[in-house]
């Protein structure tokens, strides 16, 4: 009986100690969470740009709503940004933040090669065109999955009748480069494996989706 008593006792000592061990803090660690939320990697912007963004973005919002396009989200192509960054932004309207960027090419002008930027809405001009697109339907082209582009603007009024369409192409990275990408001949041109996800985005929505690029 006493045997008992005294086993017993001992198991109620060690759990005691067991307990203190295992509850108390210790200095300079912190208990983690087995699940903790993903953190999201986004591409760092400078401050003015995304206020930019955020402007373009706004008036993006109440064009979409007032003429029946994609409310969700649209694509802004920010040409006063150098050619090796991401300047394509898929912007989230309703949380009013960047979902993602790749990088895209401008018009060379029909110049082997255009230093700065020109821009223009003749037919065989070479030029980007700035402005308000919708993305149209998907076809294959030269360059494989392409959307044609309607132009919205007085200076991009020319764009699908120029067959200035949204189109991958070999020569645009994934990721942003030291030096200036390739040029094409008018058309926003980016990378594949982006514009894949862009296919998904746009073949989604029941209305079409705004496309906008400015300086």
């Amino acid at each position: 009986m006493q045997k008992t008593l005294l086993i017993f006792l001992l198991l109620i000592l060690f759990s005691a100690i067991a307990f203190a061990l295992f509850s108390s803090p210790k200095t300079g660690k912190r208990i983690v969470p087995l699940h903790r939320p993903a953190i999201v990697n986004v591409d760092h912007i400078p401050s003015n740009e995304f206020l930019k963004l955020k402007s373009k973005a706004s008036v993006a919002k109440g064009f979409a709503k007032k003429n029946h396009f994609e409310p969700s989200f649209c694509f802004l192509i920010d040409m006063s940004l150098p050619a090796n960054h991401k300047r394509f932004f898929i912007f989230d309207l309703e949380r009013d933040s960047i979902q993602n960027s790749g990088l895209v090419t401008h018009g060379n002008c029909n110049q082997y090669w255009l230093e700065g930027r020109k821009y223009g809405n003749q037919p065989g001009c070479g030029c980007t065109s700035l402005g308000k697109y919708k993305v149209g339907n998907s076809y294959n082209g030269k360059f494989g999955l392409a959307f044609k582009l309607h132009g919205l603007d007085q200076t991009n009024s020319n764009a699908y009748k120029r067959y200035v369409v949204l189109h991958s192409h070999s020569c645009v990275p994934e990721t942003e480069v030291a030096e200036e990408i390739c040029q094409s001949n008018g058309c926003p041109t980016i990378a594949a494996q982006f514009l894949k996800q862009l296919e998904v985005m746009i073949k989604k929505q029941r209305q079409p989706v705004l496309l906008w690029i400015f300086e």
